[in-house]
């Protein structure tokens, strides 16, 4: 008797753990910094960072997390949320952005970046803008100008071609409600607080500095995945 009620206790427990399994995982993670919170001091200090991305960029991904568990978006990729995000709740595109967004602009960042786009990036650009220093004077003027808070885009259209965005809040190019669809491949955040503590009031001196830390590699990688 003792034998058999064994034997049921670990049929149901096995019944139980496969019904657990078979709930879709969360496909969303907290991706780690790329580099040590002082790597970047050319660009930005280390205080900043530390509270840009432990507090600000983790209180969006949080935040998401909740709205993706309240709208069963897990299972989801982020391109298909963002494809119809008109259609969910305004929690869904504020945090999903946040979420998003700052993932891209950690990786698109290196303590040995800078210098300029190579190869068929390059080429790219200066088909699109006539040359790389008129991209960059582009690029600029989209971070410098935007006013508020937001982000400065470089993106992929339809067809191929790049172009330059500025959204407001935490849009971005791959959302329904952009101006103009795209995939992102290079992310500016303008928002006060990824540079005030040491800028102040200039965001122009931010974006300048911008340029010694773009990691080409990583943009580069981001523009042949959209090539596919």
């Amino acid at each position: 008797m003792k034998t058999k009620t064994i034997i049921l206790l670990n049929l149901l427990l096995g019944l139980f753990t496969l019904k657990a399994n078979s709930q879709t995982p969360t496909t969303f993670t907290f991706p780690a910094l790329p580099y040590s919170y002082d790597a970047l001091e050319q660009f930005i200090d280390k205080t900043t960072m530390e509270f840009h991305y432990d507090k600000h960029f983790r209180t969006y991904y949080n935040n998401f997390i909740k709205a993706a568990d309240a709208n069963n978006l897990n299972g989801k990729s982020m391109e298909e949320i963002f494809t119809n995000v008109s259609k969910y709740p305004i929690q869904v595109r504020n945090f999903g952005g946040g979420y998003f967004n700052h993932a891209m602009f950690w990786e698109v960042m290196s303590p040995n970046g800078g210098g300029m786009p190579e190869g068929k990036l390059l080429q790219a650009i200066i088909e699109s803008f006539s040359s790389y220093e008129n991209f960059v004077k582009e690029f600029e003027k989209a971070a410098t100008t935007l006013f508020g808070s937001g982000w400065a885009w470089l993106a992929v259209d339809d067809s191929g071609k790049l172009f330059i965005a500025q959204l407001p809040n935490q849009d971005n190019p791959l959302m329904d409600i952009a101006p103009k669809h795209g995939v992102p491949i290079l992310a500016l955040d303008v928002w006060e607080h990824a540079y005030y503590l040491r800028y102040q009031n200039k965001r122009a001196d931010y974006v300048t500095n911008f340029w010694k830390v773009i990691n080409w590699v990583k943009v580069a990688e981001n523009y042949k995945k959209t090539l596919k």
